[in-house]
């Protein structure tokens, strides 16, 4: 389904509202109806290796969103009082602050960076003196990276993260939430991109078109830790099948389509920065996000969300001066001719 019709709205928010497939549709009808909390389910657990096959690892967790997995993999990884590394403009720190500090009790140690790449030297610094006397208990990364426009690590630096963080004896974790755009946008496998990360999590629920779930994988050990942190945190559900259905045919299936949500995004900046080349770099644009800067424009961020929500255009707005636009299966080329001639029109 896509948003050719004129009479329809182009709803650029996120990738999360895509739905599932009628393939998707027809897995979770015939699924499985274990309970993933006792005995176990047999879909939930073909998702699980299936995941930890794709990524390399040897096993995997299947969690109801990202921000748990996420936080289930410092609960694991980190004590009270120690440190997380991180980059300012993580969506650990943006948007899950409040799981980081008030529910695992870890410190944030911001590094500096640029698109979500450490400056190394700042690293290694925070990494051989520590501000917390617990010291730093986990290094965290985030391909693609969601607030500086779906920008992607580039594989020698992942590698001389996980190398500077392993000499100091910290683990690497990855935010892998659109870990597969960051490889097709790569031209790899995504076990590739994992290899050098101890953990990593990664989302069905995005542009891989799964209606709920994501999953965290790394060593046996680790996730059986995890299984238990799960359940801690409320996250341990009961006929799962259903949902995890939806999950393997999207990891199976929805790979390599992608690519057209990156072609999307490409030619939304291009025909963007047309109308003003303040909006957008085109060039930044590497995956599924288009980020623009609205400040030289006659309108803020918040005016121009509502203005093009009237004329059938949806929106994120951050702050004063940034607007979040996101491509995905449901936004063909001829719904991002719209957008364009919307925002032409506004301009």
């Amino acid at each position: 389904m896509s948003t050719t019709d004129a009479g329809t709205a182009i709803d650029l928010r996120s990738d999360t509202l895509t739905r599932p497939t009628s393939a998707m549709l027809e897995a979770m009808r015939t699924a499985t109806h274990g309970d993933d909390n006792r005995d176990g389910d047999p879909t939930v657990m073909r998702l699980e290796r299936l995941a930890a096959e794709r990524l390399g690892k040897e096993a995997g967790l299947y969690l109801p969103s990202g921000t748990m997995a996420n936080l289930v993999a410092v609960l694991g990884h980190v004590s009270r009082g120690q440190e997380v590394v991180v980059d300012a403009l993580a969506h650990l720190l943006v948007t899950e602050t409040a799981g980081l500090v008030g529910v695992a009790g870890a410190v944030p140690r911001v590094v500096d960076s640029n698109a979500g790449r450490y400056d190394l030297d700042a690293l290694e610094r925070a990494l051989a003196k520590p501000a917390s006397r617990l010291g730093p208990g986990l290094v965290w990364l985030e391909t693609s990276h969601n607030w500086t426009g779906g920008r992607v690590l580039p594989l020698d630096h992942i590698t001389a993260v996980a190398a500077l963080a392993h000499r100091h004896g910290v683990p690497l974790h990855m935010d892998g939430a659109r870990i597969f755009n960051a490889a097709v946008a790569l031209g790899v496998g995504a076990d590739v991109i994992a290899r050098p990360a101890d953990t990593v999590m990664f989302c069905v629920s995005k542009g891989l078109s799964a209606p709920i779930g994501s999953l965290l994988v790394g060593s046996a050990e680790f996730i059986g830790r995890a299984r238990a942190l799960r359940r801690m945190l409320g996250g341990a559900m009961r006929q799962t099948g259903v949902i995890a259905a939806a999950g393997i045919v999207a990891v199976d299936t929805m790979v390599s389509r992608l690519a057209d949500d990156h072609a999307a995004a490409r030619r939304l900046a291009e025909g963007l920065a047309g109308i003003d080349a303040t909006l957008v770099d085109p060039a930044r644009v590497e995956t599924n996000i288009v980020m623009l800067d609205v400040a030289a424009t006659r309108f803020d961020a918040a005016t121009w969300e509502s203005r093009l929500a009237a004329a059938g255009v949806r929106v994120g707005s951050s702050g004063k001066a940034q607007i979040r636009l996101v491509t995905h299966r449901h936004i063909d080329m001829a719904a991002v001719e719209r957008a364009i001639g919307v925002f032409a029109k506004l301009a």
